[in-house]
């Protein structure tokens, strides 16, 4: 799709809003079976920020991806590395 944003980069910006050590977050776009699996990786002290309490934050987040996976006819999944 024409114009379409970079999801990964989306996702890492989204990420280094959620935490204080911006410079500890990444993202690596993985295609396995015409899925892109989005690893996340944060500050270990700082994944309960981005898994959230009950893990909301995590699950709004591929809720998010889902969203965008439908509007660019694609399939993102989201795994939050420890």
């Amino acid at each position: 799709m024409a114009g379409a944003p970079d999801i990964t980069e989306w996702l890492a910006s989204v990420a280094r809003d959620l935490v204080d050590r911006t410079d500890q977050v990444w993202v690596e776009a993985i295609e396995e079976d015409g899925v892109t699996v989005l690893e996340l990786t944060v500050d270990e002290d700082e994944l309960g920020r981005v898994i959230g309490r009950q893990g909301r934050t995590a699950q709004a987040l591929r809720t998010l991806l889902d969203v965008a996976g439908e509007v660019q006819g694609r399939h993102y999944e989201l795994e939050i590395l420890e």
